[in-house]
């Protein structure tokens, strides 16, 4: 297993906090895959912070990392009486942590206190897990994969991709441009309380499932529309329970004769489905 350790590796370089909000920045990572001839895999899990994935015509994964600490966190760690007095100094290294085994590189950050803002160049044909637990944004530009992305606190920006996505944003929008999708590959694209809008090549085939519980739903597709599933009925009464129906409010369609499942849902906000435009 190759694995690169940065945690300690600034730590002995101190800078003091002079501005609004301090930064410690890495200098640019290079790593390579086991097998650069085939496609990879970068995992990137974070708990703050902001991510920026594009390509770049090289077979190597560039990473650059740098953190930013608020003015007010810095206030809350100095209200202490031990700190009376004293400057609080800053790690100039992001604690920045990488793995690369079996063609899957893994990213993460070990410095709790601090957001982590990732800039990540990757081949084109590269596969992405991507999560921030309580950040910023994602944005991904031009690559070519299959894609896994999670946001909880923050939007989803995916330009110019290819292949398949399963995206869901929790507290954010999701804005996704397809220029290629993966024939016969289901995909998903939810968020809690934001927008979905999602452009796809005209000739996509898909078998779509829409919902925009508290929005609409809008298209220049030519969807075929489709009856709902039956009503779910739960009746425990015998053994004192509940008689519950349960009427699914999604729209149910077809665009280009159907083709794999593609579900669009968004809670609080509207569903978009484009096209592409020549």
């Amino acid at each position: 297993m190759k694995r690169i350790y940065l945690v300690g590796l600034m730590a002995m370089a101190l800078i003091l906090t002079i501005d609004s909000t301090a930064r410690a920045q890495d200098n640019p990572i290079t790593v390579s895959f086991s097998d650069p001839s085939k496609p990879g895999t970068v995992r990137v899990n974070l708990m703050s912070g902001n991510l920026t994935v594009r390509t770049h015509t090289g077979k190597d994964v560039i990473i650059q990392s740098r953190t930013r600490t608020s003015t007010s966190d810095r206030r809350d760690r100095r209200t202490s009486a031990d700190t009376q007095g004293l400057k609080r100094l800053d790690a100039a290294s992001t604690g920045l942590t990488i793995e690369e085994e079996g063609n899957v590189m893994t990213v993460g950050s070990s410095r709790m206190s601090s957001s982590v803002n990732l800039d990540i160049q990757v081949p084109v044909k590269t596969n992405l897990k991507l999560g921030i637990v309580n950040g910023d944004d994602i944005v991904v530009q031009g690559v070519d994969g299959d894609m896994e992305v999670q946001n909880n606190n923050g939007d989803i920006t995916l330009t110019d991709v290819s292949g398949s996505v399963l995206a869901n944003s929790l507290n954010g929008k999701m804005l996704v441009t397809l220029k290629r999708v993966t024939p016969q590959k289901p995909m998903a694209f939810t968020s809690l309380n934001g927008n979905v809008d999602v452009t796809l090549p005209p000739d996509t085939k898909a078998n779509l499932k829409l919902r925009a519980a508290n929005g609409d739903v809008y298209t220049d597709f030519d969807v075929q529309i489709k009856p709902n599933t039956p009503p779910v009925v739960e009746d425990d009464r015998k053994s004192g329970g509940r008689y519950r129906v349960n009427v699914d409010k999604s729209l149910l369609g077809a665009i280009n004769g159907g083709g794999p499942d593609f579900a669009m849902s968004t809670m609080n906000g509207n569903v978009y489905i484009r096209k592409v435009k020549p």
